[in-house]
């Protein structure tokens, strides 16, 4: 036997040291050779050593006839291990891309069953980290991009773990004919109209070829930049701190920062701070489609611009640039009686209102700006609610949403602006609590 066969499961151990204590190790099982030798190599594993309860699961993405008996044998060969097997069927939405979909679906299978302390290990070795590498190269990704695939990072509310990254697929086929193991050859492996097996099967044995060690060095690329992105991600901290400020309208719940801040740094770093703090909100733009950006940052002071991005916008007001998604783009329909102020009122798509305090008498009813609304101020007269917003430096983006109320034709109270939101002699206030969009993809 090899030493790098006796040394294997050692190694495997060793990258797993930081995630003994976790609750369960999952394995993303599909069948294949990779994940086939993960299985069999951590099953043996916790014969001789303590290890977190072992489950494996499979996902099911229904595209070719040839998958239906695959569910069949991974659950034999978790039989004959006596590992749990969770099959899950999955719809992949129909696009342009179906690897891109059919990762999707099976990713969100995985978000789906890793609960918290939880570790899902997908079996992706040293060759696959290249490919991905030169994948990537070739669709022009930034450093992110060619830093290759994590070796860790959060999934649902547990890890996503990749133990075999430091693993060459040789290796793991000489251990998985030393130890007799079968697995599923998917014939979509093959075709070549996929642009990784392209690369897999056209591209590599030519580079391996003439430079043997091509595989090592591009993933040693590919860790040189997970450190640059370690740095880039650490200077994005350094410079959204400082936008990052207090304002006068936090209780919109709405992701925002002070434009000027950012106006101090340098045009990359704009970006990469930007990329830092949208990543969890939206897919990003390509390099070309930054010019939304320079838009939003360098209109007349009196504009109100928009960059619309995949998943939600970017919109300016107030000396900030604040992030609007979900409800917050779709038009509030009309809102009439509130039959028993005494109770909180939900607002279709448009958050809660609750009176607190003494209750006005009367009929109440909730309305949204129209033009021309006038509200009488104790001390000020009639004055237009225009004014009153422009005084208040309310963004523009809520004005229309914000809930009116009224007795009557007369405008009682503007939720949440002080000085126009109830009645200090009666000792009554409206509360509005905008619309919680859930600010993060999966």
């Amino acid at each position: 036997m090899s030493q790098s066969m006796i040394d294997l499961p050692a190694r495997l151990l060793l990258n797993l040291k930081p995630w003994r204590n976790a609750a369960t190790w999952r394995i993303a099982f599909s069948g294949g050779l990779d994940s086939t030798v993960l299985l069999h190599l951590l099953v043996h594993l916790a014969k001789t050593e303590s290890l977190p309860a072992l489950s494996a699961i499979h996902v099911h993405h229904g595209l070719q006839a040839v998958a239906d008996a695959w569910p069949d044998h991974c659950q034999s060969v978790c039989d004959a291990l006596g590992v749990p097997l969770q099959v899950v069927r999955v719809q992949v939405q129909p696009g342009a891309s179906l690897e891109r979909a059919a990762r999707d679906a099976r990713y969100a299978a995985f978000i789906e069953a890793t609960q918290a302390n939880d570790v899902l290990m997908t079996a992706q070795h040293r060759d696959d980290q290249a490919e991905t590498l030169l994948f990537r190269l070739l669709r022009g990704a930034g450093v992110r991009g060619l830093s290759g695939m994590p070796r860790q990072r959060p999934l649902g509310k547990g890890q996503l773990l990749r133990p075999l990254l430091d693993v060459t697929r040789a290796e793991l086929e000489a251990y998985a004919a030393e130890h007799r193991l079968s697995w599923i050859e998917d014939p979509t492996n093959q075709d070549r109209q996929f642009s990784r097996n392209y690369l897999r099967h056209q591209v590599f044995p030519v580079l391996t070829e003439r430079w043997p060690q091509a595989v090592t060095t591009m993933t040693r690329s590919a860790a040189h930049l997970g450190e640059a992105l370690g740095l880039l991600d650490e200077l994005a901290q350094i410079d959204l701190a400082g936008a990052s400020t207090a304002n006068d309208f936090d209780w919109l719940g709405l992701p925002s920062l002070e434009l000027g801040a950012l106006e101090t740094l340098s045009a990359a770093r704009q970006r990469n701070a930007l990329s830092h703090w949208l990543e969890p909100l939206t897919r990003l733009p390509d390099s070309d489609h930054w010019s939304g950006w320079e838009n939003l940052r360098d209109a007349s002071g009196d504009a109100c611009p928009i960059w619309r991005l995949a998943d939600g916008e970017l919109h300016r007001a107030g000396g900030r640039i604040w992030w609007l998604s979900g409800s917050w783009l779709r038009t509030s329909p009309a809102v009439g009686n509130w039959p028993d102020p005494s109770l909180s009122l939900v607002l279709p798509d448009n958050g809660v209102l609750t009176l607190t305090g003494q209750i006005p008498d009367g009929l109440l009813h909730i309305r949204y700006r129209e033009g021309g609304e006038l509200m009488n101020l104790p001390g000020r007269g009639h004055r237009d609610l225009k004014r009153l917003l422009n005084e208040s430096g309310l963004p523009g983006f809520v004005r229309g949403r914000l809930p009116l109320l009224y007795r009557g034709e007369q405008l009682l109270a503007v939720a949440n602006l002080r000085g126009l939101d109830g009645s200090a002699k009666d000792r009554w206030n409206l509360l509005w609590q905008p619309p919680h969009e859930d600010l993060g993809l999966s």
